[in-house]
């Protein structure tokens, strides 16, 4: 399944990606939300090695089960905080791109619980699983090794 492997990479690559990833992780963004809003952004990608990775830290930051499995349908769930909906509007607004819908309404409820710098921190979050999703789904990285926590240790 692996097409490219991680000694093939460019000198510095991942090391690119990995720098994005300690700046955003050290931002003071809250984990449970960014994992949240990550398994949110792997589920529209299809990214599975990128779900099962944030599935098992979401798990180990306090998210639950049931929240993660049904984070897809979350404007159909009581269990969300207009906070928690905001990020996942927001991201599904970024991921998607949608040409024919203005973000303004977005920004306004982001606004209500999120200052500036933490909707420009976001905006960075979104981006950046968006570019794993694709680096993942473009090398054909396997699914279901991941170790809960293995990510934060590097």
């Amino acid at each position: 399944m692996e097409r490219i492997s991680h000694n093939e990479l460019p000198e510095g690559f991942l090391g690119v990606l990995k720098h994005v990833q300690a700046y955003i992780d050290r931002s003071g963004l809250d984990k449970q939300l960014v994992e949240l809003m990550c398994m949110r952004v792997s589920q529209l990608n299809s990214c599975a090695r990128c779900l099962d990775m944030h599935y098992k830290d979401a798990l180990l930051v306090g998210e639950t089960p049931l929240r993660l499995i049904s984070v897809s349908a979350w404007r159909e769930t009581p269990y969300y905080s207009a906070k928690e909906r905001a990020v996942l509007a927001f991201a599904e607004m970024l991921t998607k791109m949608p040409d024919d819908t203005g973000s303004e309404h977005i920004h306004d409820e982001l606004r209500e619980h999120f200052t500036t710098q933490e909707i420009a921190y976001l905006t960075l979050a979104v981006a950046q699983i968006n570019t794993w999703n694709r680096v993942v789904r473009s090398f054909g990285s396997t699914p279901g090794n991941y170790v809960a926590g293995s990510r934060r240790a590097e």
